[in-house]
């Protein structure tokens, strides 16, 4: 990594707080950069059973070769210890946890297979069960190394953290103990990377909240350690954020060459790929992380909705397909995400995936009960935020204004439970409130409102939020049209073009624009660039005048 600050931030640090705290996995997502609420009202709605967690498990290849030595009178346990950590650090935390507990009965006092036990479960999101592994680690605490001993010590100011997530100085104690355990230790790559999580304000976003900063101490990883697959991952992930796609997508070709097996190593070359125009590539990433998943729950009978990545992966195949214009596939894979039960409030405010879809394909109805499933089936506050952002949407799509502005009143209710900087991350409360604007003629107000919102959507990091934005994008420019504000739908169809230079959808709707203003050679040529990027689209998904005869 080239031309990289590193300079240090405590306010920064504070801002990372305040957006990751909580952040799920991959998620994720990836899940998306968005940020997560307090802990206490957030943990796992999906439990995964007992049963499922303690099953005997094999050794494996191809998940990313890790060996950290550590105190235990089993080689045999050694090595299943070691594969629950190349788990951990892929997010697989059904496996981990088998693994680690696999390692336990070949040797019941191997104290640090219960501290990595207490990794799965805070992966899992099943806290108690989390701080009982970790009194069981504490009990063997004097016959481990003074190295495993400090290891104890940063995971107690982990634990202590996440009791309390809202208290900066529990956070700072818990990055100065990673801080102070590295100076005594400067070439620990393990410590390293620990030092990278902990800057990123939450010890439970594994590079997905990464800064500047935090570039550099996963770069220290790999210079100690350059086979460390781990370090490759969280690297990719921050890149993603803070760097050039093209040094993202290399990161993450370099996780998936040495944890081939892994699904969520295959979806993360995915993502890259399709922010760089590959998207045919990218699906071909998507459906092998699927193939991958599909045959484990096969051979060992675990049922998918326990696994958090299958419907992430769904939903970013989806996506993908969409933005081709393959919408049968598309609606195939985000139908069955929607289907999927949700782990945590992130997994639940994404399941609008699919009502956005609908919306989408000028199918209001379907949306509308879409919505009001997800308002029916959430716990949490973000899950039926999301339900009635989109209820609200969908009923201005059938004319019903009143109604709209009820989900709206519902909707503000609902984020009334959420922090601060979890609602400046959230447009869609905005953008329905400026849909009301638009369809009551308040065109001014209405148009300054959605260019800030736009502004703000396509700054939010990531490779999750950059797909979703493009199709958010997408609709406010199909209700500009729809409300016969031109001039908004030219503006934003611009910014789809300049977001994602390779999707149809931009040139189609400045086509339309152009179309209406009787600019018919600037349709004509928007029309066939939009023609050339569906080239292998659904049928139909351009109107015949654009099709050539």
């Amino acid at each position: 990594m080239k031309d990289v600050s590193h300079h240090r931030r405590d306010t920064g640090a504070i801002e990372i707080f305040a957006w990751f705290t909580f952040a799920a996995l991959c998620l994720f997502s990836a899940a998306v950069a968005r940020p997560q609420a307090q802990h206490g009202t957030h943990e796992a709605a999906v439990r995964i059973p007992s049963e499922i967690l303690e099953r005997p498990v094999p050794l494996r290849q191809g998940i990313g070769n890790v060996h950290e030595e550590v105190t235990t009178s089993s080689p045999e346990a050694q090595a299943f210890y070691d594969q629950g950590l190349a788990y951990l650090h892929s997010f697989v935390w059904i496996e981990a946890a088998r693994s680690f507990n696999q390692a336990l009965r070949l040797d019941s006092s191997f104290g640090m297979a219960y501290f990595g036990l207490s990794d799965a479960y805070i992966g899992l999101q099943e806290f108690p069960e989390a701080q009982k592994a970790f009194e069981q680690a504490q009990s063997f605490a004097e016959k481990l190394s003074a190295r495993e001993r400090v290891r104890i010590t940063i995971r107690a100011r982990q634990l202590d953290y996440l009791r309390e997530s809202g208290d900066l100085q529990k956070y700072f104690a818990y990055r100065q103990i990673v801080g102070d355990a590295l100076a005594a230790s400067p070439k620990d790559p393990w410590l390293w990377i620990l030092r990278g999580f902990a800057d990123e304000g939450s010890p439970l976003a594994h590079g997905q909240g990464g800064g500047v900063d935090t570039i550099a101490f996963y770069e220290t990883a790999l210079k100690f350690s350059p086979g460390n697959f781990a370090a490759h991952h969280y690297l990719a992930h921050t890149l993603e954020n803070h760097g050039p796609v093209k040094e993202a997508l290399e990161e993450s070709e370099n996780y998936v060459r040495m944890a081939p097996a892994i699904p969520h190593a295959h979806h993360m070359v995915g993502h890259n790929l399709r922010r760089l125009g590959r998207t045919e590539e990218a699906i071909q990433e998507f459906l092998k992380a699927q193939e991958l998943e599909n045959a484990y729950y096969r051979a060992e009978n675990i049922p998918a909705k326990y696994d958090w990545h299958h419907a992430h992966n769904l939903q970013l195949l989806g996506l993908n397909y969409q933005a081709l214009g393959q919408m049968k596939a598309a609606e195939e894979a985000l139908r069955e995400a929607f289907s999927l039960p949700a782990s945590i409030d992130l997994a639940e405010f994404n399941r609008r995936a699919w009502p956005q879809f609908l919306l989408d394909r000028d199918r209001p109805q379907e949306a509308l009960e879409a919505a009001q499933e997800m308002i029916a089936k959430s716990n949490h506050a973000m899950g039926r935020f999301a339900g009635h952002t989109l209820a609200g949407q969908a009923l201005l799509a059938m004319n019903r204004l009143d109604d709209a502005r009820s989900s709206l009143t519902m909707a503000e209710r609902e984020m009334e439970q959420l922090p601060t900087a979890v609602i400046k991350s959230l447009p869609d409360a905005g953008l329905l409130r400026a849909e009301i604007m638009l369809s009551e003629k308040n065109w001014d107000k209405a148009r300054a409102l959605i260019e800030r919102l736009e502004e703000e959507m396509v700054a939010v990091p990531g490779p999750d939020a950059w797909s979703e934005v493009l199709f958010q994008l997408e609709y406010i420019a199909k209700v500009a049209r729809r409300v016969g504000d031109w001039e908004l739908a030219g503006s934003t169809a611009r910014k789809m073009i300049q977001h994602d230079s390779s999707y149809a959808g931009g040139y189609f709707a400045l086509g339309l624009v152009a179309e209406h203003q009787g600019d018919a050679p600037t349709a004509r040529q928007e029309f066939a660039t939009a023609e050339k990027f569906w080239s292998k689209a659904d049928s139909g998904i351009l109107p015949s005048r654009v099709q050539k005869p």
